[in-house]
């Protein structure tokens, strides 16, 4: 943990509450028991632990209950999704006409703003992710066009007044087909994730702001239960998210020093994709605030293998917002792709980009000090789990954030 971290007696974790916050995912949160089942089990034959999942025991949120044996010591944990897959079904119900608006005006808001030549700083793999909708939805276009040229040439040879009806009715029709195609391409998917953000600048929309005060509640309720720790995990876009629902909730005083360990873990954090926009000072301030709170401990787990990720990005460094003294948080630490996966495993994954971003999530056969299953159902905190441990060597903590306010 940092040299400045507090020291603190951990408790050993019978009963744990755990709020996962996915990224913008359109997809119903059963995906996520699924996911956490299968890879359970597998992590579990690797490591030698045993870990099993049975119905949600409390009401409220969906999740599942998970039963584990880890270290020698029985743990029970309540794993509950904060859902808003329903907003972003929302903003992705958008024609094929709309896309192509958002497609400029969220290149506009990045270009124009100066934050795309300034998150090209800190790495490129997420930049070229952000790029790839835009290229490739300007391809689509291209060739489109192309074709309706094409098709109008050979019906001007015999049908010389159909020429302009042909081609107006080609390039709908292409276009149509791309996007049926989008489960392999993702274009259309990625789009509406960066366009999301860029529409309002880097603010809440309304509609998110009021889902997350309904997080702030959740997880404020499971503070005030009989468990040893309350463990909030924000994967992608929804590491950004965990940070305004904590930064809220330490400031209404909703935290207790005699009840739970409250403990953040953020996973393949893309947090400078909205922090470097303009009007991201709800973010900033979060992240300010949250990074100096004794009341959490914040552990924020990345890799280089990620291509999506902002990997070994300290998100408050970069974003500009750090305090001259009294940082605590977050511990950047690397899952180590290369490292944690055996060279076949690797060799397998390396090139499926999305699929990667969800390895936090999935069992490593080479496991390191990083094991997903046992942060969520064994009996260590987060805080206890990496006390001591050094912050990643090749961290990044350059502030190259050129908006830095947190108040309008």
């Amino acid at each position: 943990m940092p040299e400045t971290a507090p020291k603190r007696a951990f408790r050993t974790v019978r009963k744990r509450r755990v709020f996962y916050i996915p990224g913008y995912d359109p997809i119903p949160p059963r995906r996520y028991r699924e996911l956490y089942r299968k890879e359970a089990a597998a992590q579990a034959l690797i490591s030698g632990y045993e870990i099993a999942l049975r119905p949600k025991q409390r009401q409220g949120n969906f999740g599942w209950s998970v039963t584990a044996k880890i270290e020698g010591v029985a743990t029970e944990s309540d794993v509950e999704v904060l859902v808003w897959s329903d907003i972003v079904r929302d903003s992705m119900d958008v024609g094929i006409l709309a896309t192509y608006q958002q497609l400029v005006r969220t290149a506009w808001c990045y270009i124009q703003s100066g934050a795309l030549w300034r998150l090209m700083r800190l790495r490129k793999g997420p930049v070229i992710a952000a790029l790839y909708p835009v290229l490739f939805l300007l391809v689509q276009l291209i060739l489109s066009l192309f074709a309706a040229y094409g098709m109008g040439w050979l019906i001007a040879l015999v049908l010389p007044w159909w020429v302009g009806l042909a081609a107006l009715a080609v390039v709908p029709m292409l276009l149509g087909w791309f996007k049926k195609q989008d489960s392999k391409f993702f274009a259309y998917y990625l789009m509406h994730d960066y366009a999301y953000s860029a529409s309002t600048r880097g603010a809440n929309p309304p509609e998110l702001d009021a889902r997350l005060q309904e997080f702030t509640e959740a997880i404020s309720k499971a503070l005030r239960s009989d468990v040893d720790e309350v463990l909030v995990v924000g994967h992608s876009s929804g590491a950004h998210l965990a940070v305004s629902v904590l930064a809220e909730l330490i400031r209404s005083g909703k935290t207790s020093p005699k009840g739970p360990q409250l403990s953040f873990l953020s996973l393949g954090q893309v947090v400078p994709m909205v922090s470097f926009l303009p009007e991201a000072h709800r973010l900033r301030a979060d992240l300010r605030y949250l990074c100096q709170r004794e009341e959490l401990d914040w552990v924020d787990v990345t890799a280089p293998g990620d291509g999506c990720a902002f990997a070994l990005c300290d998100p408050v460094s970069v974003s500009g917002v750090a305090p001259n003294q009294g940082k605590l948080w977050p511990l950047v630490l690397s899952a180590a792709f290369t490292q944690t996966l055996s060279p076949e495993r690797w060799q397998e994954l390396r090139w499926r980009f999305f699929r990667l971003h969800f390895q936090y999530l999935c069992a490593f056969d080479r496991p390191g000090a990083y094991d997903y299953f046992q942060i969520t159902a064994g009996p260590r905190t987060l805080g206890a789990r990496f006390e001591g441990r050094a912050p990643s060597a090749s961290r990044i903590e350059t502030p190259v954030n050129k908006f830095t306010s947190v108040s309008p």
